[in-house]
């Protein structure tokens, strides 16, 4: 027996137990793949017959179990010679499970996303009372929940920025930074946390990280001279105010600083 053949007969051999194990889609993807390899391959008499025996009991399989019934209602009527009726009755049956599996896949998405929200909600009632300590707990708790969502971390740390808790606002938004470099806009909101924390320096290398990324960007580069602004940097300031202005002339905000910055620089 070729090495197809082996294959298929293990693939139908395989599908009572996985329906047992409540796989559906995989048992009936063994079911098409061995029928297809049966339908393209040249067999000897006892071969065929075998592989029919097997192909029968195992549409007996997929047509009794419960489960699959409330997915797919459609008998799969198998009798020799029917193999192709068969094979569009499978189709039609791998179709439905994927459809399901991905109606599934969207409602769990959908619990997860209102669950962040309700713990969102809840650290946020727990800052407005200033259960700084429980509010922690909670926000800590959803991040391991959902390690992977940097955007996650930064809504959390704009929370904490709100509360004028700029420690934990940092926190959440360098972890969201480290995961989601290209996302510009986490670099001016870490930068609002450090400014408060009068962390000029380490906001400034943020910036400069920022820069790698969107270095074309004008709105970055008057951040950045709101930064040397608290930091009284005025030369440093003209300089990014300046950058803003070549990439968009027309920047209202960032001449006005140019502007301010070279009248401090004037009068030291």
């Amino acid at each position: 027996m070729s090495a197809e053949l082996t294959k298929a007969r293990q693939q139908l051999n395989q599908i009572r137990s996985l329906l047992k194990q409540g796989k559906y889609q995989p048992a009936a993807q063994a079911y098409h793949d061995a029928l297809l390899t049966f339908l393209k391959t040249p067999l000897m008499k006892a071969e065929k017959e075998e592989f029919q025996r097997l192909l029968e009991d195992n549409a007996h399989h997929l047509n009794n179990d419960k489960e699959l019934r409330k997915v797919f209602p459609l008998t799969i009527q198998y009798a020799p010679g029917k193999e192709r009726e068969v094979l569009d009755v499978i189709k039609e049956l791998l179709q439905e499970l994927m459809n399901a599996a991905a109606n599934e896949a969207q409602l769990i998405m959908s619990m997860m996303e209102q669950r962040k929200q309700n713990e969102l909600e809840r650290g946020q009632k727990l800052l407005d009372n200033r259960q700084n300590d429980e509010a922690s707990a909670v926000f800590k708790a959803l991040v391991n929940e959902f390690s992977d969502d940097p955007e996650l971390k930064a809504n959390i740390g704009d929370r904490f920025i709100k509360a004028g808790r700029y420690e934990e606002a940092y926190e959440y938004l360098a972890a969201a930074i480290d995961e989601s470099p290209e996302s510009i806009h986490f670099y001016n909101r870490i930068g609002i946390a450090l400014r408060k924390l009068g962390k000029f320096d380490v906001a400034e290398k943020y910036f400069a990280r920022a820069v790698k990324f969107a270095g074309r960007d004008p709105h970055l580069f008057f951040n950045l001279g709101r930064l040397y602004v608290d930091w009284k940097r005025w030369d440093k300031c003209a300089k990014a105010a300046a950058m803003a202005l070549k990439l968009s002339p027309d920047f209202e905000e960032a001449q006005k600083m140019l502007a301010f910055a070279n009248k401090k620089m004037s009068k030291a």
